[in-house]
């Protein structure tokens, strides 16, 4: 797509959504030189910015490309080529030069030194009208139209406080986001336009959302934390006995509701996947610290003062008191106060079943009201990789999270969004890339 003998050099690039990955496009667009206007329904840009990490904003990980794309099972490959172009050294290189320090925490998170998810929104706000763009707020788009016979430019159609407007544009990029954390405006308007523009959308689900299930041993735990464990999970075509779908470690938080924290949250996706989640088995490893083989060998010892130590006593160096009189309680009520000369072989082996690979039950989530990102969205195979740009209509650009991506709890999706983001606003701004 060349420009018209009486078209503008510069393309009018239309932004739809000015999230992280809008506001990322809308930049670097307008300083490749394309004159850019941003859609926002919400009455502020990067409202989900705002709410994300606890408002501190996780903005990546201390990892590299590779590091990155390994968080998002299938779309790893797919991402390859912008986060390639744009990992994570690179953002936060940006928001150092956006005037927002940075720092690591123990997790590789990166977050703004101040915790402030605000200074994240407002630097990249600010970097978006510096280049030039022009901002709309409170104006929804209603419906995106291709150019068709004497029309030769995309066509959005927004309303805004009642009032029907029609942008003509060179180019569309949609970053309308998806489903999760609705409150934000993110209700997953972007698909059926999309959809009526010819693409394929892979059915939404919540990811990175808080698992319901458990049973009312693990309810009462609930507000337990646990720092480090490792959870598998066996789905329908994964059973147990093979390799895991997913294994995940990290820390993990019982609910009166059920199982929440990183790990948990992180194979939420995989588990939302399938039909009936009851269908996966979710499997946890209390202590993968401590082998099988250590603890057996402690266990072992049951002559002397060994043996006169209380099976508490013993399961409290490896778990919390609460949750070791709750593993006593699983095998047999009167195992807390039980000697370890006194214990049963059998029981003694259900203990190290519950440590190792305790079977915990779920049968559901807390819905896209509660996840963080949205799993599904724009099928990968009809978007180029390299620019974003849609395979079945030249002119549109599709990034972040409506595209069928998404990866583990720790700044990944943020960090697929700005990569994507700017691959679209880049391309977006060439009139010799179509």
């Amino acid at each position: 797509m060349t420009p018209a003998a009486n078209q503008s050099t510069e393309p009018h690039v239309v932004v739809v959504g000015a999230g992280a990955a809008g506001m990322m496009a809308a930049a670097e667009a307008a300083r490749s030189g394309a004159r850019v206007t941003v859609l926002e329904k919400n009455t502020k840009t990067g409202v989900k910015i705002l709410m994300s990490g606890g408002t501190r904003c996780n903005i990546t990980h201390d990892t590299d490309a590779k590091g990155i794309t390994q968080a998002f099972g299938h779309a790893k490959r797919f991402l390859q080529p912008s986060i390639g172009k744009f990992g994570p050294s690179e953002v936060i290189e940006m928001f150092h030069g956006l005037g927002v320090a940075t720092k690591r925490e123990e997790t590789g998170k990166i977050f703004p030194v101040s915790n402030r998810a605000v200074d994240v929104r407002d630097a990249l706000h600010q970097s978006m009208l510096d280049a030039g763009a022009r901002l709309e707020l409170r104006c929804s788009v209603q419906r995106i139209q291709p150019p068709s016979g004497d029309q030769h430019r995309w066509c959005v159609a927004t309303e805004s406080d009642g009032n029907a407007q029609e942008f003509q544009a060179d180019r569309v990029i949609v970053t309308s986001g998806g489903k999760s954390w609705p409150g934000c405006g993110t209700t997953g308007d972007g698909y059926d336009w999309l959809r009526a523009l010819g693409h394929t959308i892979v059915a939404p689900r919540p990811a990175l959302v808080p698992l319901v299930g458990g049973n009312e041993a693990t309810h009462a735990l609930s507000g337990l934390t646990l720092p480090d464990v490792n959870v598998s999970v066996f789905t329908p075509d994964h059973r147990a006995g093979k390799k895991p779908k997913l294994e995940r470690r990290s820390s993990w938080l019982f609910t009166h509701f059920g199982f929440s924290g990183p790990a948990a949250m992180d194979v939420s996706g995989v588990m939302t996947a399938y039909d009936r989640i009851q269908d996966s088995t979710m499997r946890l490893d209390l202590t993968p610290q401590t082998s099988e083989a250590e603890i057996r060998e402690i266990l072992s010892k049951r002559s002397g003062d060994a043996g006169k130590r209380t099976i508490a006593t013993i399961l409290q160096q490896w778990v919390p008191s609460r949750l070791a009189l709750a593993i006593c309680e699983q095998s047999h009520p009167a195992n807390a106060q039980c000697k370890l000369a006194e214990l049963p072989g059998k029981e003694c082996n259900l203990m190290i079943e519950k440590l190792k690979r305790w079977h915990l039950p779920v049968n559901g989530t807390r819905g896209f009201a509660k996840a963080e990102v949205t799993a599904g969205g724009v099928q990968l195979s009809e978007v180029d990789p390299r620019t974003m740009q849609s395979r079945l209509a030249k002119g549109l650009y599709i990034a972040g999270e409506i595209l069928d991506v998404d990866g583990w709890i720790g700044g990944y999706n943020f960090q697929a969004a700005f990569s994507t983001g700017r691959a679209a606003g880049r391309a977006a701004a060439q009139w010799d890339d179509a």
